[in-house]
């Protein structure tokens, strides 16, 4: 569990074919102030927004396998040497919660349709697909390539994000063009509920205002 809030940035320092149809990546982690050693075998790490595990440590670098799902779902697939990413370490009980709930599962690849600067902050419009959209609302969170977000707008096609200086120059959102790809996951909270409301089959709705009456709500 993460709470996107980026602690530092890494780099794709190699990318190589692993077992099965997946990739091993080397992730280079000296460009970031927060990261420092304290990297363990084992470790679960965000990077932009998709949890891999940390399969070799050494001195600021370390070894993550990714799979044939995970490239096929995230922007994983389109990394290569001098790739920068997002990298946090997951939360532990004593950590402070500064983000919102983040499980490193990624939703969906959005698109970016916009990026505009005005005064003291960055405007982004990021298109995503229908079943994603339906589940971010204004003033809500999401996970953007693993940092914590609220979502300012949302239209038809996609949502947009207001991007203040701090965060616009110590992630890779700055690096973020028109076309760009990005990790997108949804509040988990939203995705419950989502899932508490789908039929569960024929003849077998999901949570409904009758069954909430039923059960004494």
């Amino acid at each position: 569990m993460f709470t996107g809030i980026v602690e530092g940035l890494g780099k794709i320092a190699s990318v190589r074919a692993g077992t099965g149809g997946g990739k091993v990546l080397e992730i280079h982690h000296d460009l970031g102030g927060g990261m420092g050693g304290a990297v363990s075998l084992g470790d679960s790490i965000a990077h932009d927004g998709v949890c891999l595990t940390a399969t070799e440590v050494g001195q600021g670098r370390f070894i993550a396998d990714a799979g044939p799902e995970t490239l096929a779902r995230t922007t994983v697939g389109e990394w290569s040497a001098g790739t920068s990413v997002n990298l946090e370490r997951a939360v532990t009980l004593e950590t402070r919660l500064g983000g919102h709930l983040v499980q490193g599962h990624v939703d969906a690849v959005g698109r970016v349709r916009s990026v505009e600067a005005r005064e003291n902050a960055w405007d982004l419009w990021i298109d995503v697909p229908s079943d994603v959209l339906q589940l971010v609302i204004p003033r809500g969170s999401v996970a953007v390539d693993g940092i914590s977000l609220t979502v300012t707008g949302r239209d038809s096609s996609g949502f947009s994000l207001s991007i203040i200086p701090h965060t616009w120059e110590v992630t890779t959102l700055r690096q973020r063009e028109v076309g760009s790809s990005a990790n997108i996951e949804v509040d988990l909270l939203a995705r419950y509920v989502a899932g508490l409301l789908e039929p569960l089959g024929p003849g077998k709705p999901g949570l409904t205002l009758e069954r909430l009456r039923d059960l004494g709500y």
